[in-house]
């Protein structure tokens, strides 16, 4: 890492960038001077124009009293997946609030409340503004992510059976389609689940069919839930689950999503499988310790080194724990397998810490991220040493995130503060370098976006993102950013090098 490029230096520029990248926002989107430019002007100042009423939004009084993050995965209500959700609990009218959802949320089938409906549905629009695509190798480009997903829960005693339709579209930009941007009409989740008792009290989920599926912080296995269309699985689950500990064996497969309706199939390239175990040191399940091994088969794997089949074996541990003040979320995992024939080897290793300051006004919360990611040490040797995510979380620095967890150092300092209880407002700053300089770097689908074999260089650049969130109520959730990828020396030497600007502006419903 070269001195001038150390964090020091990038915390210094942070601030500078942020000023610069607001003032310049609105007269830069009126020089695009290029055809697709022209073109998107028009809807960039739109947007310029929303995030303005975003940001005027996030500071208006609420009475909701749900937590609010400025996380883009953690800050709708209830949960991502929806299948986690127990509301059993409403089968006793004593214990009902009043609330107008309640009825759907339990309809009882019978007369003993043992069979039951849940109901729900999740609306969301996303607006991306984007000029500077791909540091400007890419033309600008602005559109809206549309979704919607209705599910019914139907309990039948220790049998459940969980639908999740969605109906999905993106529009304002005439670009090629991709996966996570569209797939029309389908069939997001569709499962069954038997619950057996086991010794000792412990509890033995089967899961077999269409689901989400995120293990632990998400490193490997996670929802692509920021992106238009999330990443489900076919496949089996086996959970085992106790007071302390709970151990899940899993063999699942990736949909691949098509424009098509109903027409999105398992991947007959991937597949993934394991065991997942996690122990809880106390009753609220906070503080604890993850072991697991993932197996990966790839037969069309693409690295900087090439193409080819890749098997890899995964193994590693996460620490997490939260005493209300301070959180923590160490984890590190080794690969190793086989790549086009040769044999593979990499490793990796991250951390989240963080503190809130619960007594302070606007409840400051400061925080820091690490990661390093081994990239392949030398391109003229066969064996491969970069390692290969699976399928990480799809926003995985940010609103913005052009690069993804591979071949990467990446250092991530963030401040939160609450002007009110229901708006968080946060601004965080990320440095990225190679870890080898031998490597290229990669989106976060596993995509070479810049090949190494041209530069020697190991920064690649710095980020800054502004974020702010309202939970308008326990329903709704109002997001908004500003973000500005600054490019370094590796950029610079590997082709168009311009400084990539973002504005996210998204509305979540659900209940």
């Amino acid at each position: 890492m070269g001195g001038e490029h150390w964090p020091g230096a990038f915390l210094q520029t942070a601030g500078m960038m942020l000023v610069i990248y607001l003032l310049r926002a609105g007269t830069a989107l009126r020089r695009v001077s290029s055809s697709d430019g022209d073109r998107l002007s028009a809807p960039l100042l739109a947007s310029a124009r929303w995030r303005l009423v975003v940001a005027a939004a996030s500071l208006m009084p609420s009475a909701a009293s749900a937590q609010v993050s400025t996380n883009m995965e953690r800050a709708p209500t209830l949960t991502i997946e929806r299948y986690s959700e127990d509301w059993s609990w409403l089968a006793d009218p004593a214990d009902r609030k009043g609330d107008w959802a309640e009825p759907l949320k339990y309809i009882p089938l019978n007369d003993d409340g043992a069979t039951y409906l849940t109901t729900g549905l999740e609306a969301r629009s996303r607006y991306e503004g984007y000029e500077n695509a791909n540091w400007g190798s890419s033309p600008n480009d602005g559109y809206v992510w549309n979704r919607l997903m209705p599910y019914a829960d139907l309990h039948v005693g220790k049998v459940r059976f969980f639908a999740m339709p969605i109906l999905s579209a993106i529009s304002g930009t005439d670009r090629p389609k991709r996966p996570a941007d569209t797939t029309g009409v389908d069939m997001l989740q569709a499962f069954v689940d038997v619950d057996l008792a086991a010794s000792g009290g412990d509890s033995l989920r089967l899961s077999a069919g269409r689901k989400l599926v995120s293990l632990g912080s998400g490193r490997f296995i996670d929802r692509r839930y920021g992106t238009g269309v999330p990443l489900p699985f076919d496949g089996f689950e086996a959970i085992l689950t106790g007071k302390t500990r709970r151990v899940t064996g899993f063999y699942l497969q990736p949909v691949d999503t098509g424009l098509g309706e109903f027409n999105d199939r398992r991947s007959h390239d991937k597949a993934v499988w394991g065991v997942y175990a996690t122990r809880w040191l106390d009753a609220k399940h906070l503080n604890g310790f993850d072991v697991y091994y993932i197996g990966l088969r790839d037969r069309n794997a693409v690295f900087d080194q090439g193409s080819g089949r890749q098997l890899a074996h995964t193994f590693g541990s996460r620490i997490f724990g939260d005493n209300g003040a301070w959180y923590w979320n160490i984890e590190a995992a080794y690969q190793r397998g086989a790549f086009a024939g040769h044999r593979s080897e990499a490793w990796g290793a991250g951390f989240e810490t963080g503190y809130r300051f619960r007594n302070a006004s606007l409840r400051p919360e400061v925080a820091l991220t690490a990661d390093i990611v081994s990239g392949d040490g030398d391109p003229k040797d066969p064996k491969l040493g970069t390692l290969n995510p699976l399928f990480p979380n799809g926003k995985y620095f940010g609103a913005l995130s052009p690069i993804g967890p591979r071949n990467l150092i990446h250092l991530r300092p963030s401040t939160t503060v609450h002007p009110h209880k229901d708006v968080a407002i946060s601004l965080t700053g990320v440095a990225y370098w190679r870890e080898s300089t031998h490597d290229g770097i990669y989106a976060i689908p596993g995509l070479l976006v810049r090949s190494g074999k041209d530069s020697d260089a190991r920064f690649i650049g710095k980020q800054i993102e502004l974020a702010a969130s309202w939970q308008a109520t326990p329903k709704l959730n109002l997001t908004g950013s500003l973000s500005a990828f600054d490019p370094g020396p590796f950029i610079r030497d590997t082709g168009s090098a311009r400084i990539i600007r973002m504005v996210g502006a998204q509305t979540t419903f659900r209940f």
